[in-house]
């Protein structure tokens, strides 16, 4: 399974937003550090936008297209929404929104390593699909683990289409994720239209 490897921070710096979640991500930022300072063509734009939101999910290339951009463009409604809202329901991006993981890398760690169960089922697959009333919970074992406890008592976001459970170390998509709810500082109407390019 490919993964997105090397610095998070410096990649979060040279793309201008902070695409880890993490407080000290875009300290050593600085004007011209990122390549939206520069002057770029629109495909250069279009290249950076998409850029972004792959980086925001922590999702390679051909899987990102194939398995994201390609449904979303068939789908009925607006292509660059359906994007995000497909890519937001992904497992390890829930276990980070959640309050499991404190980073989508961590997340997926998570995931993979099987500490993570979808409706009392274990789910190793970290772009499995999150349905609406999905419940996601840490397996017995995992509960024991400081600092998954940290994390979930600390949750770096809370949005309204997630319910967490404190008491019982659960949460659950409580409703479709809507574009204007997702925290991702993307234009996704530039990257459906590399795509469509191409």
């Amino acid at each position: 399974m490919g993964k997105m490897m090397g610095p998070r921070f410096k990649l979060s710096r040279r793309l201008g937003v902070n695409v880890t979640g993490h407080p000290k991500a875009m300290k050593r930022a600085q004007r011209g550090t990122a390549r939206s300072d520069k002057k770029l063509s629109n495909y250069g734009i279009q290249l950076l936008e998409k850029q972004k939101l792959r980086s925001y999910y922590n999702v390679m290339e051909k899987q990102f297209k194939k398995k994201y951009v390609d449904k979303s463009m068939k789908s009925e409604g607006i292509a660059g929404e359906i994007l995000i809202e497909m890519l937001e329901k992904r497992l390890d991006n829930m276990v980070y929104r959640m309050g499991f993981g404190s980073s989508i890398r961590q997340a997926r760690q998570m995931v993979t390593h099987g500490h993570m169960l979808v409706n009392g089922k274990k789910v190793d697959i970290p772009s499995f699909s999150v349905e609406v009333g999905d419940t996601i919970s840490l397996r017995e074992k995992s509960q024991n683990i400081d600092i998954y406890k940290e994390n979930f008592e600390n949750p770096s976001v809370t949005l309204d289409y997630i319910d967490r459970n404190k008491e019982n170390m659960t949460a659950t998509l409580e409703r479709e994720p809507k574009r204007e709810d997702i925290p991702v500082e993307v234009d996704e109407q530039l990257i459906i239209e590399y795509y469509s390019r191409r």
